[in-house]
């Protein structure tokens, strides 16, 4: 349990990559600065991987499955916590709070009855570190209205705003978002779509690898424009905002369903998911004129990406967020747990204009370790 005082706190997150549990520590200054104070990784499990590639693409799983999933990711998350306080020579007394995203397994913002589902038993980690735990940060937006997400714009507009410029902070994990901080213009921001999850699919199909390092193999094809042209023609992308969106509507099978129309190479395909990535993110960026990007995510180590950005951005600048202070694949992790802070302190976390959601809240539950 933290002691009164105690102003370190811990986010964690695996996104839809698929690939790492993310946990960084932090203090947030009362200057307005994020003090970076130990981060640690853990793979993602190739079982938990399996089983949720299953539920996100709506393959019937038991309800034993789904509960032993949410405890099993609760007991991953909570050891990463544990590990990163031993290296970091911790105590959990010196820790106000985690906020822990949990793991998408199925994001359903629209319909009758619209839920997003992430599972990692919050009860798991406070009991397993002694550390208050804020989750389930999706659903109370949706409560009032909202899509659940993106989240994190309201973090990007407090920490690296511009009062002199447009400033788009892209997160390119599983799927793409964008943060729109405009000197002149209230906040927004949404998904734009595929981030990496459709590149790292068609690799891991092709090659048996978890992802294309560095864009070299889609760099090494050429992109088809009749197949990207069908790709955007996707209802998805001229959707307005507020929307969001995950591997249950863009993966493979949406994928292949594009392709019956083709006769293409493995190597032309990637370069062509790789153009999709870049196009749909210029696509939320390009109505302004000019200003500052700034990537986080694993896609801001994809050279070839970065580069098919740029030239989709020709009058903008692009750099990886670390430029602004915040390490590219610590980004989210922070955001969440900037989340729990505002949780704990009953602010609100969410932006209804990003969202859609009808009113300002506080979002999450808290789960006490005693």
């Amino acid at each position: 349990m933290s002691q009164p005082g105690a102003d370190i706190y811990i986010g964690v997150m695996s996104g839809t990559s698929l690939d790492n549990i993310d946990v960084v520590a932090v203090r947030f200054t009362q200057a307005g600065q994020i003090e970076s104070i130990a981060r640690h990784s853990d793979p993602l499990p190739q079982d938990i991987k399996t089983t949720v590639i299953r539920l996100s693409r709506g393959h019937p799983v038991s309800v034993t499955t789904l509960g032993e999933l949410d405890r099993q990711l609760g007991e991953c998350y909570a050891s990463a916590i544990n590990t990163l306080l031993s290296q970091a020579a911790l105590q959990p007394i010196h820790v106000a709070a985690v906020g822990c995203h949990g793991q998408t397994v199925y994001h359903q913002p629209s319909g009758q009855y619209p839920f997003t589902m992430q599972l990692g038993d919050a009860n798991i980690i406070a009991a397993r570190t002694g550390i208050t735990t804020v989750a389930d940060f999706r659903r109370k937006d949706m409560a009032y209205g909202g899509q659940g997400a993106p989240l994190v714009p309201a973090f990007h507009n407090d920490y690296c705003a511009d009062s002199t410029q447009p400033t788009a902070i892209v997160n390119i994990g599983g799927i793409a978002n964008v943060s729109m901080i405009c000197p002149d213009r209230p906040l927004y921001g949404y998904d734009t779509g595929p981030g990496n999850m459709l590149m790292d699919a068609w690799t891991q199909r092709h090659h048996n690898q978890a992802y294309d390092k560095d864009g070299k193999w889609a760099a090494s094809g050429s992109l088809y424009q009749p197949l990207l042209s069908r790709l955007l023609s996707d209802a998805y992308f001229a959707r307005p905002a507020p929307k969001s969106t995950g591997r249950e509507y863009f993966n493979l099978d949406w994928l292949d369903r594009q392709l019956l129309a083709f006769s293409l190479s493995p190597d032309q395909v990637q370069a062509t998911l790789l153009a999709l990535t870049a196009q749909s993110i210029a696509l939320a960026i390009r109505p302004l004129e000019r200003g500052r990007v700034f990537v986080c995510g694993g896609g801001a180590h994809n050279t070839t990406l970065m580069q098919a950005l740029q030239q989709a951005l020709p009058n903008w600048a692009i750099a990886q967020t670390d430029e602004i202070g915040i390490s590219c694949d610590d980004m989210e992790a922070i955001a969440f747990a900037w989340l729990a802070k505002q949780t704990i302190n009953h602010q609100p976390g969410n932006v209804p204009a990003v969202t859609g959601a009808s009113q300002a809240c506080c979002l999450g539950a808290i789960y006490l370790p005693y």
